[in-house]
């Protein structure tokens, strides 16, 4: 890719003069605050553009800044402070990605359609990671499931509610094989607590509503069949056995502190430090399972 000279000049444009592309998708709120900060406060930052002289005169191509210019054609003005810098229209493209990408707050399609933008241009994934200051095990992972169709999956990565490596398994997994996949994300503390609900939550309406972010779409509907049948209660089993690993993991830890304090208990000094403390009474059932030991 060549580069953009570092010699900028800011100048005022007509905003007619300029053409948007990579146009992007607004919030309508954060746009309407765009358009009342420049009203009151003015442009803080001029737009980025790139010259090119075609046969009907001079012309512009905006490189970043699409909200503000949409902001001053919303207030009515026909010109526009400008940061002009040389740069191919394949560079345009690609700093306006970039530019996207880098951003603080973005959506899980934006994301989506910016590495997918540069795939398509014939970035590997080395170079997308370089340009996005993203990792380039991120960036592998999010373009597995780019291939893959799977944008609900996406949006859960960029929302941080599982792990591309978590995602990228579940991606490549049948039906079968997701309970024992979360099982490991568990075993390997990716996912726990609220995490681990919410991937399951994102798993059973991937499984009813498909791969991408429709919704609203129809499901097609399936003739119940003797797998299909095996395949659900294979399912139920894997759930009920990592249920069942859970709760013995928990017994025994309980196990372990039920008798941590039966022994520190039964050590003088420590009891008559936990007097000096006031700190010598047990909740009731903790007490009455000590004494249920002792006893035995």
């Amino acid at each position: 890719m060549k580069n953009a000279s570092s010699e900028a000049t800011i100048v005022h444009i007509r905003v007619d003069q300029i053409s948007v592309v990579n146009p992007r998708v607004r919030n309508r709120r954060i746009f309407r605050e765009i358009v009342s900060n420049i009203a009151e406060l003015g442009l803080k930052r001029p737009i980025t553009v790139s010259r090119r002289e075609t046969a009907e005169g001079e012309h512009y191509e905006l490189v970043c800044g699409q909200g503000r210019l949409e902001a001053y054609q919303a207030l009515g003005q026909t010109e526009i402070p400008a940061l002009i810098v040389d740069a191919s229209t394949e560079d345009c493209m690609v700093m306006s990605l970039v530019e996207n990408l880098a951003r603080r707050q973005h959506r899980a399609i934006d994301l989506l359609y910016d590495i997918e933008g540069l795939k398509v241009r014939g970035y590997g994934e080395n170079d997308i990671a370089a340009k996005t200051a993203l990792s380039v095990d991120y960036v592998r992972g999010v373009i597995r499931l780019l291939e893959k169709g799977e944008q609900r999956l996406l949006r859960a990565v960029e929302s941080k509610k599982i792990p591309v490596s978590v995602a990228v398994d579940i991606a490549g997994a049948d039906d079968t094989n997701i309970q024992s996949i979360l099982q490991q994300a568990y075993e390997k503390k990716l996912l726990r607590g609220h995490k681990l609900i919410a991937a399951r939550r994102l798993i059973e309406q991937r499984q009813s509503r498909g791969k991408g972010l429709k919704t609203n779409a129809k499901r097609k509907n399936q003739t119940l069949s003797s797998a299909s049948l095996v395949r659900t209660y294979q399912q139920d089993v894997d759930r009920k056995r990592f249920l069942i690993r859970k709760a013995t993991i928990t017994r025994e830890r309980l196990i372990f502190i039920k008798e941590a304090i039966r022994t520190l208990f039964s050590d003088e000094n420590f009891k008559n430090l936990l007097r000096a403390e006031g700190l010598d009474s047990l909740p009731r059932n903790l007490s009455d399972r000590l004494q249920a030991t002792e006893a035995a």
